[in-house]
Parts: C-alpha cells; sequence; structure tokens
C-alpha cells in the first residue's frame, strides 16, 4: 500500500482508486461480507474540487508573462480582474499609503516566531505560510486590487513547496456532515469576483527591480470547478449474538495519501506508511481475527477515502451509513500508529472536551492494560495543542452525530507528509502492540453486555 506503485494515493486521484482496490482486495481474500453500493466494497462520493486555472488565468508584469504556479503564486482559491501600474509599498508595516483600488507590490515581512505555526510541516513551508499572513495582514481591509508580495530568501527556498499547496486548491463533498459543528452540509458556491479574500500573490525574489519601478501588471485570474470520484472500503464481520447482531463496532483508517508533489532528498512520491498504511495494516489484521472468531456485535471495517483532502470520506459516510448510525456503537480510528518512542501512544477523546463516552474510553484503557500497556501521552488532546490533532482525523464526523470514538495514534513526527514517510521508517514491533490494542478493544466492545453509552450533555465544538 505505501510502494511507490501507489504514487503516494492522493484523494481524488486514480492513484487512491488503485489504493482502493487493493484494499477491497484484502477484505474479499480475508472474507469480509462486502457493505458497498450495489453489492461491492465501494461507497462512492463525489468530492467538489475548485483551483485557480492555469488555462483560463493570465497575468503579466511589464509586459512578460508569468507562468502560474512557476513564476507567481496565487495564495487563495478567488477569482481576480486588476491592470494599472504598480504600487510599490517599500516597508508593509507603512499603512499611511492609500492603496484603494491599486495593485500593490511589498517585500515580504519576517513572520515573528508566534505567526510560525508549530506543526510538523517542514519549516521552511512554515515560515513562507507564517511570512505570506503576516504581510497580508497590514493590506486587510485597505481596499487593494490586489497585493504581490514579493518573496524574501527564505521563502524563495519554499516555492515551489508553496506552490504545491496553493495549487492543488480546495475540496469538499456535497450532503456531508459539516466541517465544523456550526457549518453547511452544502459546498459552498465558488467565490465571485469582489467578493472574499483580496486577491494576493507570491513572485519570486529575483522581480524586485521590476516591481520597485512601478512596471505594468495585468492580472486575470478564473477558477475552476469540477467533481471527481472518491470511495469508501466497506466490509463487515456478521456478529454471532442474534439480539447485538445489529450493532456495529467500526474500524476506521483512511487509504489516502498525498500523492506525488516537490521532490525532497531524491524523491517525490508521498508514500504515507505511517500514514496511514500503518492502520490500514493494523485494521486488516484485526479483520482477520474477527472472521476466525466472530464476536457478538457485528463489526464494520472501513477505509475512507479523501481523509487528507478533509476528511471526505468519513463525512460521506457519517451522513449517509450503510447501517443506521444509531446501530454504530463505537468508532476506532486510527491514524498514525507506527513511529515514535516505543513506548508511548496518545488517545484522543480520552478527556474533556474531546472525551464523549467515558464507557468506551474505560474499554479502550483495559485494553492497553492487556496488550501494549502504553504511557499514554495525554498533551495531544488538549483543546489548547497547537495541532489540533483531534480535529484532523476520521472519527471526528462520527462524534459530531453523538458516536463513541476514539483515535489511537502515535502522534506525528520529522517525516509526516514528506517522501520520507516510507515502510522503512515503521518501528513493527511498536505497530504490532498497537494492532493489538486496537483489535482487543473492539473485542471487549463487540463482546460488552451493554453498548458504551454517550457522556450527558456532550457538545463537540471548537
Amino acid at each position: 500500500m505505501a510502494s511507490p506503485a501507489m504514487r503516494g494515493r492522493e484523494g481524488g486521484t486514480i492513484d487512491e482508486l488503485r489504493a482502493s482496490e487493493w484494499v477491497a482486495e484484502r477484505y474479499r481474500r480475508i472474507g469480509l461480507v462486502s457493505m458497498g453500493d450495489d453489492g461491492s466494497y465501494f461507497q462512492w462520493f463525489d468530492i467538489t474540487r475548485t483551483r485557480v486555472s492555469v488555462t483560463a488565468s493570465r497575468v503579466t508584469i511589464a509586459g512578460q508573462p508569468m507562468m502560474l504556479f512557476s513564476d507567481i503564486i496565487p495564495t487563495a482559491v478567488v477569482p481576480a480582474e486588476a491592470s494599472g501600474s504598480v504600487l510599490w509599498i517599500a516597508d508593509a508595516t507603512d499603512t499611511t499609503a492609500d492603496v484603494r483600488g491599486r495593485i500593490v507590490a511589498t517585500p515580504m515581512l519576517t513572520p515573528s516566531p508566534a505567526s510560525i505555526r508549530a506543526n510538523s510541516y517542514t519549516y521552511a513551508s512554515r515560515y513562507a505560510d507564517g511570512a505570506i499572513v503576516t504581510t497580508l495582514g497590514r493590506f486587510a481591509r485597505r481596499g487593494a486590487a490586489a497585493v504581490i508580495m514579493v518573496a524574501s530568501a527564505s521563502v524563495d527556498t519554499a516555492f515551489a513547496v508553496v506552490a504545491s499547496a496553493r495549487g492543488r486548491g480546495a475540496y469538499d463533498v456535497d450532503r456531508a456532515i459539516p466541517r465544523a459543528g456550526n457549518g453547511s452540509d452544502r459546498v459552498a458556491p465558488p467565490p465571485a469576483l469582489g467578493t472574499g479574500f483580496t486577491p494576493s500573490f507570491v513572485v519570486h525574489s529575483s522581480l524586485r527591480r521590476l516591481l520597485a519601478a512601478g512596471a505594468n501588471a495585468e492580472i486575470s485570474i478564473r477558477l475552476e470547478r469540477f467533481t471527481v470520484p472518491s470511495v469508501n472500503v466497506i466490509g463487515m464481520v456478521r456478529g454471532t449474538d442474534s439480539r447485538l447482531r445489529n450493532e456495529y463496532v467500526l474500524y476506521s483508517s483512511h487509504q489516502d495519501a498525498n500523492g506525488v508533489r516537490v521532490t525532497m532528498e531524491g524523491d517525490s512520491v508521498h508514500a504515507g506508511a505511517d500514514d496511514n498504511a500503518s492502520v490500514t495494516a493494523a485494521d486488516l489484521a484485526a479483520a482477520r481475527a474477527f472472521v476466525r472468531q466472530p464476536g457478538r456485535r457485528s463489526v464494520l471495517f472501513i477505509n475512507h477515502g479523501s481523509e487528507e483532502r478533509g476528511l471526505l470520506g468519513s463525512r460521506w459516510h457519517a451522513a449517509h451509513p450503510v447501517v443506521p448510525i444509531s446501530q454504530v456503537v463505537a468508532v476506532i480510528n486510527g491514524d498514525m500508529i507506527g513511529r515514535n518512542n516505543p513506548d508511548s501512544a496518545a488517545l484522543l477523546g480520552s478527556q474533556p472536551p474531546h472525551r464523549n463516552s467515558s464507557d468506551f474510553l474505560a474499554m479502550a484503557l483495559r485494553a492497553n492494560a492487556l496488550t501494549g500497556k502504553f504511557i499514554l501521552d495525554t498533551l495531544w488532546d488538549r483543546p489548547s495543542h497547537p495541532e489540533g490533532w483531534y480535529f484532523r482525523s476520521d472519527h471526528l464526523p462520527y462524534a459530531r452525530v453523538g458516536v463513541p470514538a476514539l483515535m489511537y495514534t502515535t502522534n506525528l513526527h520529522d517525516d509526516y507528509h514528506t517522501p520520507r514517510d516510507t515502510p522503512a521508517s515503521i518501528d513493527y514491533p511498536k505497530l504490532l502492540r498497537m494492532a493489538q490494542w486496537l483489535y482487543v478493544t473492539g473485542w471487549l466492545t463487540a463482546n460488552a453486555p451493554e453498548r458504551p453509552k454517550v457522556d450527558p450533555g456532550f457538545r463537540l465544538e471548537r
């Protein structure tokens, strides 16, 4: 699943579909009952993708055509129409200039340490994002027609990484569980010209002299929107108890990763071995065990599609479940379970405000005591943690609709979302212990006399 042949399994691409077929074939060999569309293992859904059109858009500076995402990076998915001489602002901290209706160009500001997000992406890309946010903040609500930011030397080194990320655009799924608690289940219409963010761009530092001289710029940014397929892969083991077999324990993973991107250290494939082939391997092991010895309750195994694009597959299935959502008693979701200290792990959803079932948590803690005996890192489950890790995996839509849900993880690392996340980097003895922990949690839940209850008054809002 994490081999180079899978090409990083990017959501909404043929590579993700190839990986999905691979997972379905493993389900078939193991003996899972197919629970997808038309008797298959596949539950299909459409991704709505909106991005800057590189064919319909055009930017020139001093008459020179700029190649989108190579010479100039649109920083947001917004349309733009502007032309005229550039107003050079030598210092973006100077807010006295009248920029209304003008195309402004300015050197990027150095971001403060506090504005550089403390997450596990490369420092160069985080620095670039911080510089973009810091500089644009100086032009908020001042009426500029467009803002062109000239990269510093540090941002120039991350130019290709920023371009690769921003060029992909925005992804969503219609009629699904909202991204946020107060959100809509509908895909928003694409932004209209003149609405939303001020159109903004990043250019290489080599263009500074041209822009500082007040060169003429012509900007015409058009958007394109289209749908592409993605898929959840779903199998089931029928429970043995005639009273409980219509209740389901749900094992959750995702088969997508981040595709083929900028070359780093000689490799461009984001193999996604830890994220999230490690969990798929653990879930397949659990599936084999349950086929050999079923529990009293039935067990669903779901590889969700396009998790990396915004939890799209889990948001879709939670809204369109293959069994009534009221009959799903618990979700055992894993995300990255094969790295870091061999004796530590994290269980997200184990403390308020994220904990939604003390009953289910007790089963998970008992399973840990019986298997991996991991020391649990509680920092990652706190709402104050800068990663917001609880809100970034496939248990979240189920928790939003009131299903007891936990996320098992060994946390982020420096190889996260890079080509370095390969099978050779996995700690396989640790992965085995994590797989045993996930399995035993499911076994205890599938055979408990009563289903785990949702804690009274639980309300998940961020």
